[in-house]
């Protein structure tokens, strides 16, 4: 058995917390988000669902190709985070969040989306009712009730972000200790010729995500049963 090496343990490290942030991200972003689509009727639903929904067919190394020009020295994006002091996104991992929220997106705002319209309108008209206000009714009755939907959009996620590739290879590079996450440092064991090296991080995202499906198949049964 080949054991991990220093840096096979960083790339571990970075990716848990680039999944964590950007999983957190996108609960505060994707939940009101979600929530909107589940209820307008507005004729921007239809093209921003499109919008959200986008990262699911477009190739990665696209969505990274632009994402590098609008956050690079000359892209608007670029230019205000430089104005701001925080100098520009790529090649950090500022610039691997910003990627990982846009691309992992329709991963949390669909499952929300469906759990939030799942619920329909009788309990949150039954709230109304009892003199809720629609932030009470959303927090006491449309959120307990998307429980389920939350579980998975979380699952999801976390386990999109960590199984990244193109996007965060064209975003990141591969900086070893700063941007070289495990989906890259497996790519550059295998570019090494280190298979053996390469054999244990993979074999480890394998069994994780045997082990996401198996929360998501459980969280799907307990959904049916409530």
């Amino acid at each position: 058995m080949t054991w991990l090496d220093p840096s096979d343990w960083q790339a571990l490290w970075l990716t848990v917390k680039l999944a964590t942030v950007t999983t957190l991200l996108l609960l505060a972003l994707g939940t009101p988000l979600a929530w909107w689509l589940a209820r307008t009727r507005s004729t921007w639903k239809g093209p921003i669902s499109a919008l959200v929904a986008m990262p699911l067919i477009l190739p990665p190394t696209v969505l990274g190709f632009y994402l590098l020009v609008f956050m690079g020295p000359d892209g608007w994006l670029g230019r205000l985070t430089h104005a701001l002091g925080w100098g520009i996104l790529p090649f950090s991992f500022g610039g691997l969040v910003v990627a990982s929220v846009i691309y992992s997106l329709p991963f949390v705002v669909q499952p929300l989306h469906n759990a939030f319209q799942a619920i329909g309108s009788a309990p949150l008209e039954a709230a109304a009712t009892l003199r809720a206000s629609p932030l009470d009714a959303f927090l006491t009755v449309a959120i307990p009730q998307a429980l389920p939907g939350f579980v998975t959009a979380t699952v999801l996620g976390f386990a999109h972000t960590v199984g990244e590739f193109g996007v965060v290879l064209m975003i990141g590079g591969n900086i070893p200790n700063a941007t070289q996450v495990v989906s890259v440092r497996i790519y550059a064991h295998v570019e090494a010729m280190e298979y053996a090296h390469a054999h244990t991080l993979a074999g480890g995202l394998v069994l994780f995500s045997f082990l996401v499906l198996l929360v998501l198949n459980g969280v799907q049964r307990s959904g049916q049963r409530g």
